[in-house]
Protein backbone atom coordinates (compact mmCIF):
# COMPACT_ATOMS: atom_id res chain seq x y z
CA UNK A 1 0.00 0.00 0.00
CA UNK A 2 2.90 2.31 0.76
CA UNK A 3 4.02 1.49 -2.81
CA UNK A 4 0.93 2.23 -4.31
CA UNK A 5 0.46 5.68 -2.12
CA UNK A 6 4.12 6.88 -3.38
CA UNK A 7 2.94 6.22 -7.19
CA UNK A 8 0.30 7.89 -6.30
CA UNK A 9 1.78 11.59 -5.18
CA UNK A 10 4.63 11.10 -7.47
CA UNK A 11 2.41 10.73 -10.43
CA UNK A 12 0.18 13.77 -8.86
CA UNK A 13 3.37 16.03 -8.39
CA UNK A 14 4.43 15.45 -11.86
CA UNK A 15 1.35 15.44 -13.58
CA UNK A 16 1.62 18.04 -16.55
CA UNK A 17 -1.47 19.96 -15.01
CA UNK A 18 0.67 20.94 -11.59
CA UNK A 19 4.12 21.99 -13.94
CA UNK A 20 1.39 24.34 -15.75
CA UNK A 21 0.42 25.73 -12.93
CA UNK A 22 -3.22 25.02 -13.28
CA UNK A 23 -3.79 23.28 -9.73
CA UNK A 24 -6.70 21.73 -8.73
CA UNK A 25 -8.97 22.33 -11.41
CA UNK A 26 -11.58 19.97 -12.98
CA UNK A 27 -11.51 21.35 -16.21
CA UNK A 28 -8.29 20.75 -16.86
CA UNK A 29 -8.20 17.38 -18.73
CA UNK A 30 -4.96 16.10 -18.32
CA UNK A 31 -5.69 16.18 -14.77
CA UNK A 32 -8.81 14.65 -14.76
CA UNK A 33 -7.10 11.87 -17.03
CA UNK A 34 -4.56 11.79 -13.65
CA UNK A 35 -7.28 11.56 -11.40
CA UNK A 36 -9.16 8.73 -13.08
CA UNK A 37 -5.79 7.02 -13.74
CA UNK A 38 -4.65 6.48 -10.43
CA UNK A 39 -8.61 5.99 -8.92
CA UNK A 40 -8.24 3.54 -11.61
CA UNK A 41 -4.90 2.21 -9.90
CA UNK A 42 -6.40 2.23 -6.69
CA UNK A 43 -9.03 -0.21 -7.67
CA UNK A 44 -7.48 -2.68 -8.91
CA UNK A 45 -5.26 -2.88 -5.76
CA UNK A 46 -7.94 -2.54 -3.71
CA UNK A 47 -9.68 -5.64 -5.78
CA UNK A 48 -5.88 -7.47 -5.54
CA UNK A 49 -5.87 -8.07 -9.17
CA UNK A 50 -2.33 -7.96 -8.89
CA UNK A 51 -2.19 -11.05 -6.73
CA UNK A 52 -4.84 -12.35 -8.65
CA UNK A 53 -2.65 -11.95 -11.82
CA UNK A 54 -0.07 -13.22 -9.76
CA UNK A 55 -1.91 -16.44 -9.08
CA UNK A 56 -2.67 -16.80 -12.14
CA UNK A 57 0.79 -16.68 -13.73
CA UNK A 58 2.26 -19.23 -10.97
CA UNK A 59 -0.83 -21.76 -11.72
CA UNK A 60 0.52 -21.02 -15.54
CA UNK A 61 4.15 -21.80 -14.51
CA UNK A 62 2.65 -25.13 -12.41
CA UNK A 63 0.89 -26.46 -15.31
CA UNK A 64 3.99 -25.54 -17.64
CA UNK A 65 6.25 -27.44 -15.42
CA UNK A 66 3.99 -30.09 -14.78
CA UNK A 67 3.43 -30.48 -18.52
CA UNK A 68 7.66 -30.48 -18.94
CA UNK A 69 8.08 -32.82 -16.54
CA UNK A 70 5.38 -34.95 -18.01
CA UNK A 71 6.92 -34.65 -21.45
CA UNK A 72 10.52 -35.43 -20.12
CA UNK A 73 8.56 -38.89 -18.52
CA UNK A 74 7.30 -39.29 -22.53
CA UNK A 75 10.73 -39.00 -23.83
CA UNK A 76 12.03 -41.45 -21.16
CA UNK A 77 9.51 -44.27 -21.43
CA UNK A 78 9.58 -43.53 -25.55
CA UNK A 79 13.72 -44.02 -24.97
CA UNK A 80 13.14 -47.29 -23.14
CA UNK A 81 10.52 -47.93 -25.61
CA UNK A 82 12.90 -47.86 -27.98
CA UNK A 83 16.09 -49.32 -26.91
CA UNK A 84 13.72 -52.53 -26.00
CA UNK A 85 12.79 -51.98 -29.66
CA UNK A 86 16.06 -51.83 -30.77
CA UNK A 87 17.74 -55.08 -28.38
CA UNK A 88 14.95 -56.88 -30.03
CA UNK A 89 15.66 -55.85 -33.30
CA UNK A 90 18.97 -57.28 -32.24
CA UNK A 91 17.48 -60.76 -31.21
CA UNK A 92 15.77 -60.99 -34.12
CA UNK A 93 18.86 -59.87 -36.83
CA UNK A 94 20.84 -62.77 -34.45
CA UNK A 95 18.19 -65.50 -34.65
CA UNK A 96 17.73 -64.78 -38.60
CA UNK A 97 21.58 -65.11 -38.83
CA UNK A 98 21.31 -68.72 -36.42
CA UNK A 99 18.71 -69.72 -39.28
CA UNK A 100 20.48 -68.95 -42.41
CA UNK A 101 23.73 -70.35 -41.02
CA UNK A 102 21.62 -73.56 -40.04
CA UNK A 103 20.05 -73.82 -43.42
CA UNK A 104 23.44 -73.61 -44.40
CA UNK A 105 24.23 -76.28 -42.80
CA UNK A 106 21.36 -78.58 -42.97
CA UNK A 107 21.84 -77.61 -47.25
CA UNK A 108 25.40 -78.69 -47.07
CA UNK A 109 24.55 -82.32 -45.12
CA UNK A 110 21.79 -82.79 -47.50
CA UNK A 111 24.34 -82.71 -50.68
CA UNK A 112 26.36 -84.27 -49.38
CA UNK A 113 23.69 -87.29 -48.13
CA UNK A 114 22.74 -86.83 -52.34
CA UNK A 115 26.12 -87.28 -53.22
CA UNK A 116 26.75 -90.71 -51.31
CA UNK A 117 23.10 -91.41 -52.24
CA UNK A 118 24.08 -90.76 -56.26
CA UNK A 119 27.41 -92.46 -55.94
CA UNK A 120 25.76 -95.85 -53.91
CA UNK A 121 23.32 -95.66 -57.05
CA UNK A 122 26.41 -95.50 -59.68
CA UNK A 123 28.23 -97.85 -57.79
CA UNK A 124 25.06 -100.32 -57.33
CA UNK A 125 24.17 -99.45 -61.37
CA UNK A 126 28.28 -100.75 -62.33
CA UNK A 127 27.57 -103.68 -60.29
CA UNK A 128 24.39 -104.50 -62.10
CA UNK A 129 25.99 -103.63 -65.31
CA UNK A 130 28.78 -105.48 -64.68
CA UNK A 131 26.96 -108.61 -63.89
CA UNK A 132 24.95 -108.13 -66.94
CA UNK A 133 27.82 -108.09 -68.81
CA UNK A 134 29.33 -111.42 -67.19
CA UNK A 135 26.02 -112.89 -68.06
CA UNK A 136 25.88 -112.24 -71.51
CA UNK A 137 29.75 -113.18 -71.81
CA UNK A 138 28.75 -116.38 -70.26
CA UNK A 139 25.94 -116.62 -72.19
CA UNK A 140 27.50 -115.76 -75.56
CA UNK A 141 30.24 -117.94 -74.59
CA UNK A 142 27.83 -121.15 -73.87
CA UNK A 143 25.85 -119.76 -76.85
CA UNK A 144 29.08 -120.53 -79.27
CA UNK A 145 29.75 -123.26 -77.85
CA UNK A 146 26.87 -125.06 -78.33
CA UNK A 147 26.95 -123.57 -82.06
CA UNK A 148 30.54 -125.11 -82.25
CA UNK A 149 29.01 -128.55 -80.83
CA UNK A 150 26.19 -128.80 -82.96
CA UNK A 151 28.47 -127.96 -86.20
CA UNK A 152 30.98 -130.27 -84.55
CA UNK A 153 28.77 -133.21 -84.92
CA UNK A 154 27.22 -132.10 -87.94
CA UNK A 155 30.57 -132.17 -90.01
CA UNK A 156 31.54 -135.32 -87.68
CA UNK A 157 27.83 -137.18 -89.04
CA UNK A 158 29.31 -136.02 -92.62
CA UNK A 159 32.81 -137.53 -92.02
CA UNK A 160 31.54 -140.19 -90.56
CA UNK A 161 28.66 -141.02 -93.08
CA UNK A 162 31.05 -141.01 -96.02
CA UNK A 163 33.66 -142.88 -94.21
CA UNK A 164 31.56 -145.29 -92.42
CA UNK A 165 30.09 -148.76 -93.95
CA UNK A 166 27.01 -150.34 -93.51
CA UNK A 167 28.64 -152.91 -91.46
CA UNK A 168 30.32 -150.62 -89.10
CA UNK A 169 27.26 -148.89 -88.41
CA UNK A 170 25.68 -151.83 -87.39
CA UNK A 171 28.67 -152.82 -85.22
CA UNK A 172 28.84 -149.26 -83.58
CA UNK A 173 24.93 -149.52 -83.10
CA UNK A 174 25.82 -153.09 -81.06
CA UNK A 175 28.08 -151.76 -79.24
CA UNK A 176 26.09 -149.02 -78.06
CA UNK A 177 23.63 -151.12 -77.04
CA UNK A 178 25.42 -153.26 -75.26
CA UNK A 179 27.03 -150.36 -73.42
CA UNK A 180 23.43 -148.40 -72.36
CA UNK A 181 22.74 -152.28 -71.16
CA UNK A 182 25.37 -152.30 -68.84
CA UNK A 183 25.04 -148.85 -67.79
CA UNK A 184 21.21 -149.75 -66.76
CA UNK A 185 22.01 -153.53 -65.13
Amino acid sequence: MRATFAIALTLATASPAFAAGGGWNLGNTDFVVVLAFLLFIGILLAAKVPSLIGKQLDNRADSIKSELEEARALREEAQTLLASYERKQQDVQAQAERIVANARDEAAAAAEQAKAELAASIARRLAAAEEQISSAEASAVKEVRDRAITIAVEVADQVISKQMSAADANKLIDAAIQDVDAKLH
